[in-house]
């Protein structure tokens, strides 16, 4: 075929690119003839001979009538060992002041062969040391983790958190890849600086494009980040630990990419290709019996909506959801997981224990008894219910406060060292409240314990 085009209309981030002879494959990179620092990606076709394509480069080098050269080849970036302790962009640029990544393999960020018959489920469980967490969410190695809550209840600083803890334990056979997608440069900052201090900056790759970045490279981003998750998976044969921050901007971005193309959009608002695009990125996401990716998801939720339908289309994919609250954020309760709200697929005797199993159904209860005894309790005051009531509801607070937390990542600005505590010391603790043996101690001497034994040593 003949690999030349013209572009005949430009509309923001999309070209609208003819080829007279023959047709390009989607994702084939495009670049200008006289400069081939501009590129841009087939999207889809437009017309019989003209198609959309994603700007990757500034639109200001560009007009209508300039040739364009296919390169027959998709977007690639550098991946394996030589990326571990770096930061970079969608091109494989480093935005770090380390130097040019040299004698690294490239690989595209698709990947349509996806091993089903390769896949494999496991039953063990990874400690986070978030009480929270470990005890009414827990992860299991290989899982879908998602962070949802609005904005500025601490998704980040939690999910930082989780990374600080999870990839410092320093396993040998483990490396972490982060994507960093739609979010601010400070925080890109704030989290590499954290990871150097901790020293386990080595065994993490970090790929930003962040939000000052048009929505063509927000949105690749995050297949670029899953293409190195993969590798590291299938060439090096080590378990990753892949976090995203933020998945919904991978959302957003291309919902701004499909506005672009004049697409009908769906009922809930959002691209019709929202599902394809989210199943897409989540399905490569496996495990294999030589190694797993385990990933955590933060996902902002607009307006505090749950049931904002891009919101929604990430719960089909996860296996543990963590849901923050704005009521109890503002309440001085953190890390502000909705206890209720928060589940997963792990909490089941045959993966957790049936003593941790029964134990979180047993606290579920007792808090969302204690749920539904608030409003009359704010109406007539907690002295006027009865006796079994009272005792509901003050265990619920109790446990309550127990679940919150001093986090490492944030020690700087609250001046108190973190806590990690142990699964076996949560349940046991957690188990302690639920049988009555706390009920005379002041609720208010739990928020931000470690475990029940220091308020005994106090």
């Amino acid at each position: 075929m003949d690999d030349r085009g013209q572009i005949r209309q430009i509309k923001g981030q999309v070209a609208e690119v003819e080829f007279l002879k023959g047709s390009p494959r989607t994702h084939d990179l495009l670049q200008l003839e006289d400069d081939s620092s501009v590129m841009m990606e087939v999207y889809s076709s437009a017309s019989p001979t003209t198609y959309y394509c994603l700007l990757l480069s500034h639109p200001h080098k560009l007009r209508r009538g300039a040739k364009v050269i296919n390169t027959q080849e998709s977007l690639k970036i550098p991946v394996g060992d030589k990326v571990l302790g770096r930061v970079i962009n969608l091109f494989g640029e480093p935005l770090d002041d380390k130097g040019k990544i040299k004698d690294s393999e490239k690989r595209s960020i698709y990947n349509n062969e996806v091993g089903f018959d390769r896949m494999v489920l496991s039953k063990e469980v990874i400690p986070t040391g978030i009480k929270a967490i470990d005890f009414f969410s827990p992860i299991i190695r290989g899982g879908k983790i998602g962070i949802f809550g609005g904005a500025g209840v601490g998704k980040t600083v939690l999910l930082t958190e989780i990374i600080n803890n999870v990839v410092g334990q320093k396993e040998s056979n483990t490396v972490s890849v982060f994507a960093g997608v739609g979010e601010r440069v400070r925080e890109g900052q704030e989290l590499y600086e954290a990871l150097s201090q901790s020293g386990v900056l080595d065994h993490v790759s970090l790929i930003y494009g962040h939000m000052g970045d048009h929505a063509t490279v927000r949105f690749k981003t995050a297949l670029a980040s899953v293409s190195q998750a993969e590798y590291v998976r299938d060439v090096l044969e080590k378990n990753v630990l892949f976090f995203i921050d933020n998945i919904y901007r991978f959302v957003q971005a291309g919902y701004e990419l499909s506005m672009l193309m004049n697409t009908i959009p769906s009922e809930g608002g959002y691209q019709p290709t929202l599902s394809s695009e989210m199943a897409s990125l989540h399905e490569r996401l496996f495990s294999t019996k030589a190694s797993s990716i385990t990933s955590f998801e933060a996902i902002y939720v607009p307006s505090d909506d749950i049931l904002d339908h891009g919101v929604q289309s990430v719960f089909s994919h996860i296996d543990a959801s963590i849901v923050l609250s704005r009521s109890i954020y503002q309440e001085g309760r953190y890390p502000a997981i909705d206890l209720l709200s928060s589940t997963s697929s792990a909490l089941k005797p045959d993966v957790v224990g049936e003593f941790h199993a029964k134990t979180a159904m047993r606290a579920q209860q007792v808090l969302s008894n204690a749920a539904n005894l608030e409003r009359i309790a704010s109406l007539i005051g907690e002295s006027e219910l009865n006796e079994i009531d009272k005792v509901t509801f003050n265990r619920a607070k109790l446990l309550k406060n127990y679940m919150t937390q001093k986090f490492s990542v944030i020690q700087a600005q609250t001046g108190k060292q973190g806590d990690f505590v142990k699964l076996s010391d949560i349940v046991a603790d957690v188990a302690t409240i639920l049988d009555g043996k706390c009920d005379d101690a002041d609720a208010s001497t739990l928020i931000e314990i470690g475990t029940l034994k220091e308020l005994q040593n106090g």
